[in-house]
């Protein structure tokens, strides 16, 4: 039986603070304490989260050691029928899941927090509709022999996630593994605790006890004793660089399998035969300005042919200018806020560095909100750097913001070239109406994910990755199921 909604963000908030779902129930952290979770657009206090630690974490890899055995022997399409359910059990749910996350964030309800929870309900339908596929091979070795693969679990997994896609980003992680035969215990990010426990909470409907277990905390507290645990067995992140390294060296320690889906600066080109309002209807979704430019993928380098150039820029001002920064919860705001006074201050610094530079022209885009309610609240205009060079900072550093430079180019090779010097290499696109330029540059770009006239967001079934320092793995496909979430064994049947 589905838990009754709460369409009341502030209640249900409430409702849910000072818990971690653990083998099934909800419960406080065994230490009692617990911390704040502030709303960004006014910086109120909405509710109180859990403060896992040590041992928290503990009993939460125990309950989901113990419910693994049972699980692994479901049948794959059995436990596939349960992921989907918790699918459309969550899709009941999605304006409810949607207003919280929307309050603790600070994404806007319409653009952002509606659309992510209605597709975190169909990462798990999708995922659920796949576990017929955990096929193993047979291999030809000798005539008198059948050898064959198998696909088994790997036991219990670790997943850490962000605070800007946190509901997205945790079933990208969550169902493959689950499907797969894999119990799992998730760590929320300190800033976005709540719509993640509420997920955690629905799908416990469906779910045996211990199957999806969910803790609160900080990395050091919760994060790091999650992945040193010893009955861990495969750990999957996304975060800053920094911390995937600290999570890779501590995994290494194990010798466990690790997924990293880490930073980005994600070039954009705009070659001269462009389409130029299709491609600043891309840049705007590219840079993700509804989700205040929070976005690994964000377009952050716009390389712009200098033909086209000046009537991209204004072109793109004037779109921006016509979104409504505002109160998220608000049905007419396309853009909320920055997450945390933390990353408030850290954009902000970009942007002054961006307006010291020669030469640099600043334009500033859209209008702060007006309501006093919202006086307190981490809004950023969104910037529009021109006259940059590609290795300025705010060229070259990743600032999770909504700051992008739209940096003037001639030359082809060259473009690429200034493409490519990143340490980065998630995500990068093409905008031409010419075949050939389109099929060399998908070849020559560094990146996990290239498109061509498009900047779609990460879907179910389109594998997403990076290369270079944005990770290791990839997610959101079968691929990831198969080849990140189980090992596989080789039998060999004698018949002489």
């Amino acid at each position: 039986m589905s838990l009754e909604q709460n369409l009341d963000p502030f209640a249900l908030a409430d409702a849910l603070s000072n818990k971690l779902l653990i083998d099934g129930k909800l419960v406080p952290a065994l230490s009692g304490k617990r911390f704040d979770v502030i709303n960004p657009a006014t910086g109120e206090t909405i509710g109180h989260a859990a403060d896992g630690v040590a041992t928290d974490v503990d009993l939460a890899v125990q309950a989901a050691a113990k419910a693994q055995k049972s699980w692994a022997k479901l049948h794959p399409r059995e436990r596939g029928r349960l992921i989907s359910e918790c699918g459309r059990l969550l899709n009941t749910h999605v304006e409810e899941i949607a207003k919280l996350v929307a309050l603790e964030t600070g994404k806007a309800l319409r653009t952002e927090s509606r659309v992510e929870a209605g597709v975190l309900a169909d990462v798990f339908v999708f995922f659920g509709g796949l576990g017929s596929e955990l096929k193993g091979e047979s291999v030809p070795f000798k005539t008198d022999s059948i050898t064959i693969t198998q696909r088994e679990p790997i036991g219990v997994v670790g997943a850490i996630i962000p605070w800007n896609v946190p509901l997205l980003l945790m079933a990208l992680k969550i169902a493959p593994a689950m499907v797969a035969g894999n119990t799992v215990v998730v760590k929320s990010a300190e800033e976005a605790p709540l719509a993640v426990l509420r997920v955690a909470q629905i799908m416990n409907q469906v779910l045996p006890p211990g199957v999806f277990n969910m803790i609160s905390g900080d990395g050091p507290g919760a994060g790091a004793p999650l992945v040193s645990h010893p009955k861990v067995g495969k750990v999957t992140f996304t975060g800053s660089v920094e911390t995937g390294k600290i999570v890779y060296r501590a995994a290494a320690e194990k010798l466990i399998p690790v997924t990293l889906e880490l930073g980005g600066k994600s070039p954009m080109i705009v070659m001269g035969d462009a389409d130029v309002d299709r491609a600043v209807a891309g840049a705007i979704t590219g840079m993700r300005f509804t989700r205040q430019g929070q976005s690994c993928t964000a377009a952050s380098r716009m390389f712009v042919h200098a033909s086209i150039h000046d009537e991209f820029v204004a072109k793109l001002k004037a779109k921006v200018d016509e979104m409504v920064m505002g109160d998220p919860l608000d049905e007419k705001t396309d853009i909320g806020t920055i997450i945390s006074p933390e990353q408030f201050a850290k954009v902000k610094s970009y942007i002054e560095l961006g307006e010291a530079a020669p030469g640099a022209t600043t334009l500033r885009c859209s209008a702060m909100p007006t309501d006093p309610k919202l006086a307190k609240g981490l809004f950023v205009q969104p910037v529009v750097f021109t006259g940059l060079t590609n290795d300025h900072r705010v060229c070259k550093e990743e600032i999770f913001g909504p700051v992008t430079a739209v940096v003037k180019f001639t030359d082809y090779d060259d473009v690429i070239r200034q493409a490519n010097d990143t340490e980065y290499g998630l995500a990068a696109s093409i905008w031409t109406k010419d075949l050939k330029t389109a099929l060399d540059a998908t070849q020559r770009l560094e990146a996990g994910l290239v498109q061509v006239n498009q900047n779609l967001v990460v879907q179910p079934n389109m594998s997403y990755g990076g290369v270079k320092q944005s990770g290791l793995g990839k997610e959101a496909s079968l691929e990831s199921m198969l080849e990140h979430f189980t090992t596989k064994k080789t039998i060999i049947l004698n018949l002489g």
